[in-house]
């Protein structure tokens, strides 16, 4: 194991798609000169070349286009949308065109595009770069969505979906950015179609991803000082989701808490505490909660945005409370 940033992880995972395979390329806002919104790309250009690391236009709609026509024509192309609210400008090629292409032509055509972008608050960048759309683009047949939360997953998530025929959108929580932690060596049962157990519990599970990880982490070693022992399960994948490993966690725990940083109506939180209802409910010993953002606007003020959010504070009332329901 090494010390690496999740900024550090993405970018050796940047480099090691571009010298492996000559036909994989990166294009973005910002993503050659200035090394990317995020110093995720810093470098890249003076090692590929402006052929292969293309900065773009400010126009969402016309370079995620580009990647798709590139994809299209037998490149690899991955595709830097700097936040995700930028991305709703490029909702039309990704969901009318990435998404359907494969399927509408009868599988005669591929479109194996990555399409990597920023995504959730705690920057205190107001209402407009603080969104959490993630549920938007889980929604969408054609589209596999995932979001890596650990520097190992960030590290080796990019290969594995550059590997796969549909379009990837990859969600990074722009909080995990400078985070530091050790970076595993790919594990050979590596699988991004799994949730990982990223801590074992017996009383209750805490279902997440992104962001939202270290929160529920920092919740459970609170929770564990006082003798309540909750396995946290890190979704990875938010298309397709692996409810199996959530479903196995409930019939150990018989209790769940989901954290979303998205809003609760017609939430991922949602669609999880369904699948619950509708594969564990015999398990269940109180009924699931779920921990999502306020129901508006992410606030700038710094207090009012950290009260918007969840905080290992509200995961752990939320837990005694449902622990407190069978008693």
């Amino acid at each position: 194991m090494t010390k690496s940033t999740y900024r550090e992880a993405i970018r050796a995972a940047l480099h090691e798609a571009l010298a492996n395979n000559p036909r994989t390329i990166l294009l973005g806002e910002d993503v050659g000169r200035y090394g990317g919104a995020f110093a995720c790309s810093r470098g890249l250009l003076e090692e590929f070349g402006p052929e292969r690391i293309r900065d773009t236009p400010l126009s969402e709609s016309a370079f995620v286009g580009a990647g798709i026509g590139a994809a299209l024509n037998g490149l690899r192309p991955i595709v830097e949308v700097m936040t995700v609210n930028f991305s709703l400008l490029a909702l039309d090629q990704i969901v009318n065109n990435a998404a359907t292409l494969r399927h509408m032509s009868g599988g005669q055509v591929s479109v194996p595009l990555v399409i990597r972008m920023a995504t959730g608050a705690g920057r205190r960048l107001a209402a407009q770069h603080s969104h959490s759309w993630e549920v938007w683009y889980a929604h969408v047949p054609g589209l596999r969505v995932l979001a890596p939360a650990t520097i190992t997953d960030a590290r080796y998530m990019l290969g594995a979906a550059l590997r796969e025929l549909d379009p990837v959108v990859i969600f990074e929580h722009a909080m995990l950015y400078p985070s530091e932690g050790e970076l595993d060596k790919l594990p050979e049962d590596f699988n991004i179609d799994r949730a990982a157990v990223r801590r074992p519990g017996r009383d209750i599970s805490l279902i997440t991803y992104g962001g939202s990880l270290p929160k529920a982490l920092a919740a459970a070693a609170e929770l564990a000082s006082a003798g309540i022992e909750a396995e946290v399960i890190d979704l990875r994948s938010l298309r397709p989701l692996d409810m199996p490993t959530v479903l196995a966690s409930v019939a150990r725990t018989h209790r769940a808490v989901i954290v979303d940083e998205g809003w609760r109506t017609c939430s991922l939180a949602a669609e999880i505490s369904a699948g619950i209802m509708e594969g564990a409910f015999y398990d269940l010993d109180a009924p699931v909660a779920r921990i999502c953002s306020a129901e508006v606007p992410i606030p700038y003020a710094g207090h009012l945005e950290d009260a918007a959010l969840p905080q290992p504070a509200r995961i752990v009332a939320a837990v005694q409370e449902v622990l407190a329901h069978h008693e």
